[in-house]
């Protein structure tokens, strides 16, 4: 698949070449990214998305400045939602349509600036990289942020060889674009714009050195200033909600301090998206990432102890750039989480096509051809292996168990109540938004302007006693044991609760347990 200088490719009458083989690794990927994306099931961030995407795009804007994200994704969601209606499929083919466009920016793209061989491995990984197969039908932002963050660094590199309008404009809507998506987005754009700010200065000191005449700001300067204003101003919208979002982000239960652990987690992550779930074996995981990262540090080596010329050099730069933004955005969120955690594996993907390219981009260049095959055999094995599990767990059965069992019997005056440790109870009532939902926030998360985000009018409560006026049938939803069940048992008693039915699911997706009670209030 990737005997680049065989002349039998450079034939014009051949039947196989390498824009082919190009092309059908996108078409080819494409199909095996999506086969694991038409079904129904939810995890708790997924069920946010959903809730968001059918509301206004004012109503995204307030509730959206109290969650942890920025609203640019959700934006994105409801035009969906307005052209197609509330449609789960729709949303999660929505999230493979970016890794589908960046295999193609390797084609239409990478393999412009920096030949065959670079491209072709960038759509390739893009693709067949495990982790992408995981992430490819997320109800989630992380595909799109991956795919504007790679832009704003295509034309970042492209304002590095030759200066344009047209490169700076691009440059700056994606910027834009990234800082909007993802706050992990918006430090990497932070970080590029700050590099080209200082690449220029630089340039423009030389410039006076060379010719006292010569002014410092030259027409980059011009340019990056104009470019750095425009974002600026586009984004002050948001400026007012990124602090408060960034303190409701750290005290998140979820996010940990950095240790060993985590940075662990943060590589495998990278490789294979083991996180919550573990698609396959760590250690094969491991193995498969040290293996491949091994390889492209023995290309680095290679390739930057040769001599070049310093155009070659110019060049070559790139894929060192690109592992450099990386970790230099990792260092930055190191420097935060000295105040506040906000280091997280998952945040990561946001950085992924800058990582896609840096393998690329080593392995192509200085690459052996018997090598570069193997890892690329040993990338479609292990994705393989994990699509395939993944497609085990979507569409099991015992994913829709719970959902039918609410549906044979729901009415439409009754209630569903779930609280704070019951991730499956908020996944259940974004299947039934028009039953009256009901948050039993008893550890008072103070979430509740995000939380508007479920169901039509979620009724958010903080003790069992707003309850004592209503009559009629809930639907209890608690996840590993009937604990909210027992609390209104204890509260009402049996004179006031009748225990109507009652049984537990454990599904597959996510591995969410649910014990619903279907009682009756007097």
């Amino acid at each position: 698949m990737l005997y680049f200088n065989n002349p039998i490719y450079k034939m014009k009458n051949t039947k196989v070449n390498l824009k082919r083989i190009h092309i059908g690794i996108i078409i080819v990927g494409i199909i095996f990214i999506s086969l694991s994306i038409f079904h129904t099931s939810l995890w708790f961030d997924e069920s946010y998305s959903v809730g968001m995407a059918s509301k206004s795009f004012l109503d995204i804007y307030l509730i959206g400045s109290n969650d942890v994200h920025p609203i640019l994704y959700y934006y994105i969601l409801h035009i969906f939602y307005l052209i197609f209606g509330a449609n789960l499929y729709v949303y999660r083919v929505l999230s493979m349509i970016p890794l589908a466009i960046l295999s193609m920016i390797g084609y239409t793209h990478i393999r412009k600036d920096f030949g065959e061989k670079v491209g072709l491995l960038f759509s390739f990984f893009t693709l067949f990289l495990p982790l992408n197969c995981v992430y490819s039908g997320e109800i989630r932002m992380y595909t799109w942020a991956m795919l504007f963050v790679s832009l704003m660094a295509i034309y970042a590199y492209r304002i590095y060889l030759k200066s344009s309008y047209k490169n700076w404009i691009l440059f700056a809507i994606f910027s834009v674009s990234s800082a909007y998506i993802h706050y992990y987005s918006l430090a990497t754009a932070f970080i590029i714009n700050l590099i080209l700010l200082i690449y220029f200065i630089k340039k423009a000191i030389n410039e006076r050195k060379k010719d006292s005449k010569s002014k410092i700001y030259t027409m980059e300067l011009k340019c990056f200033t104009i470019s750095a204003i425009s974002q600026i101003l586009i984004y002050s919208p948001w400026l007012i909600c990124v602090w408060q979002q960034i303190l409701g982000l750290s005290n998140g239960f979820w996010i940990s301090r950095p240790t060993l652990k985590l940075f662990l987690e943060i590589f495998i992550f990278q490789f294979t998206g083991n996180l919550d779930v573990k698609y396959i074996n760590q250690t094969i995981a491991i193995l498969y990432g040290v293996i491949t990262l091994a390889y492209t540090i023995y290309c680095i080596i290679r390739m930057h102890f040769k001599k070049e010329k310093i155009e070659e050099r110019k060049r070559n730069n790139a894929g060192a750039w690109a592992i450099g933004v990386y970790f230099i955005v990792m260092l930055f969120i190191l420097i935060i989480c000295i105040k506040k955690p906000l280091l997280y594996p998952r945040y990561f993907l946001t950085l992924t096509g800058l990582f896609i390219f840096f393998l690329s981009f080593y392995m192509a260049n200085k690459g052996k051809k018997l090598f570069t095959v193997i890892i690329s055999v040993l990338t479609v094995i292990i994705s393989m292996t994990i699509n395939y599990k993944i497609i085990k767990i979507n569409y099991a059965k015992s994913n829709n168990e719970p959902i039918e069992y609410v549906k044979e019997d729901l009415r439409p005056d009754d209630m569903i109540i779930f609280e704070n440790e019951s991730g499956s109870g908020f996944v259940l009532s974004m299947h039934f938004e028009d039953i009256q939902n009901c948050f039993y926030d008893a550890k008072n998360w103070n979430v509740e302007p995000a939380y508007k985000a479920f169901g039509k009018d979620l009724l958010y409560i903080h003790h069992l006693d707003e309850l004592n006026d209503y009559k009629g049938r809930i639907w209890v939803i608690d996840a590993d044991y009937y604990i909210l069940y027992n609390k209104l048992l204890d509260k009402y008693g049996e004179d006031e609760i009748t225990l109507l039915k009652q049984n537990e699911f454990a599904t597959e997706y996510h591995s969410y347990k649910y014990k619903i009670s279907l009682i009756n209030k007097k």
